[in-house]
């Protein structure tokens, strides 16, 4: 099966010294710019006292600086699809990896909060044209039958980000300086931006205007910002509750004005009738459920050892680290996994398997041994990455090539949205604790009732599951069997 756009003429000029090579490459390529993304939306956590004390400001109003790219990226992931489709989807990507290496640089440079919440800003609006506009490349690109290998190898910077970000931010401040958080982002981008140039392709464009839907823009931009503004409002628990229900209230309203628009116009950013396809409603929408764990098991783990148990920040983002290993096992063993028992099966079951092995972290306690956790964490990470594994190709299982770059985007959207939900409510759990205590101090009790709330919440997603089509995914199935049978 040839990918699309490398026999094009407008590619003619610099073809790829080996058809395969992008095939090969792009995952990597995609993969290396989510780390980056996923790396730098958690990173500065564990660095923000010692950046407040560098840049005169109080290490309260530093949380902006997190606030600010979150907010950047979700406000411009949904113009994503329609810049790769305006202006071709390699050009953009290199933008993307250019834009986001230079606010790194002007980031670490910062002599002021001001100077670096500007940075984060732009910064984030390269992350939310990076990632989704590279995976479309890899969408458009990579045959069907080589989707999911490519997909289970993209679903382990998700969950490595996450947790490996504050381990790596505390490192990086106790041993050199806060700026080195953003400097190593540098030849990381320089290199991304070498490899895009070297094995990929531009994608050929359908010839259409593609005009901008700047209203619908607009509508979407409130309504990602507001929502992840108040959920995030919510997990930082600084602004009082009525403030985080406005900006969530504002949010489902845009999106409610959102959908309305979207019913009129020819070409909405976000197309909605993408979500009559059922392998695409079900993994964005049943999907995200399961994704409440990228940001709530971080954030829960981090104040039950820290807070509850006492460890110090290194010990403790150590243990955590463990997920990841779990993530990077499954890499093999997803595609096999899935190829045996089918899609409905593996999402139905490994979602009960997901939510138990959350919700067996309320049974830490302070003198569970070390190794005991790590085991617990390091299958959690490999049922959590081989369910987005198969919730993510799943979602591109039945969606045509002339789809792809909206969908990528409606799914980034989606995701953005997961994330921030689930950290605000493990947030919004301990809170609910802590008042039903009566009292103002977290302890461990609080975190446990967060990963039960968490845990089953990530479970509840198997009914949905269940009701798939017995041949829901098929056709990534029959086309990796066809290539086995072949070789």
């Amino acid at each position: 099966m040839t990918s699309p756009g490398l026999n094009h003429p407008e590619n003619a000029c610099s073809p790829p010294p080996n058809p395969a090579k992008p095939e090969r490459m792009l995952p990597f390529i995609v993969g290396c710019a989510l780390l980056m993304q996923m790396l730098d939306s958690t990173v500065v956590t564990t660095a923000l006292p010692t950046m407040a004390v560098d840049l005169g400001a109080d290490p309260v109003r530093l949380n902006i600086a997190i606030t600010a790219y979150l907010l950047a990226v979700a406000v411009f992931v949904p113009i994503s699809g329609w810049a790769a489709d305006r202006y071709g989807a390699r050009r953009v990507f290199i933008a993307a990896i250019a834009l986001f290496t230079l606010s790194s640089l002007t980031c670490a440079l910062s002599d002021t909060l001001t100077e670096l919440v500007w940075s984060r800003i732009v910064q984030g609006i390269g992350g939310a044209m990076m990632v989704p506009v590279g995976r479309i490349i890899l969408l458009r690109t990579i045959p069907k039958n080589e989707l999911l290998k490519a997909m289970a190898f993209l679903s382990m910077p998700a969950l490595i980000g996450p947790m490996a970000g504050p381990p790596l931010g505390g490192f990086l401040v106790t041993y050199a300086s806060w700026h080195w958080i953003f400097l190593i982002n540098l030849p990381i981008g320089i290199l991304g931006i070498w490899m895009v140039l070297r094995f990929v392709p531009e994608l050929p464009k359908d010839q259409q205007a593609h005009p901008l839907d700047w209203l619908g823009f607009l509508l979407s931009a409130l309504c990602m910002a507001t929502l992840v503004g108040g959920f995030e409002s919510l997990g930082q628990g600084g602004p009082p509750l009525w403030v985080s229900a406005a900006f969530i209230a504002t949010g489902l309203l845009s999106g409610v004005l959102y959908y309305w628009h979207s019913q009129h116009h020819p070409e909405p950013i976000l197309d909605l009738s993408l979500l009559k396809i059922q392998t695409f409603r079900v993994s964005t929408v049943a999907g995200n459920l399961c994704r409440f764990g990228v940001g709530a098991v971080p954030y829960l783990l981090a104040l039950m050892l820290q807070i509850g148990f006492g460890l110090s920040a290194l010990s403790a983002g150590l243990i955590t680290f463990a997920g990841a290993v779990g993530a990077m096992a499954m890499k093999i063993a997803a595609p096999r996994i899935l190829d045996r028992w089918g899609y409905r099966r593996v999402l139905t079951v490994n979602a009960v398997f997901t939510g138990l092995s959350l919700a067996s972290c309320a049974f830490f306690t302070a003198s569970t041994p070390a190794v005991v956790m790590i085991g617990v964490l390091l299958f959690g990470g490999f049922f959590r990455s081989l369910q987005f594994t198969a919730i993510n190709t799943l979602a591109y299982a039945d969606i045509s090539q002339a789809s792809m770059s909206r969908a990528s985007s409606f799914a980034a959207m989606g995701q953005q949205l997961g994330v921030s939900l689930g950290v605000g409510v493990a947030a919004e759990t301990l809170h609910l604790s802590m008042l039903w205590r009566g009292s103002d101090t977290l302890i461990a009790a609080d975190v446990v009732v967060g990963f039960l709330v968490i845990g089953a919440l990530c479970a509840l997603p198997s009914f949905s599951f269940w009701r798939l089509s017995p041949q829901a995914g098929e056709t990534l199935r029959q086309s990796r069997s066809a290539q086995s049978r072949a070789g």
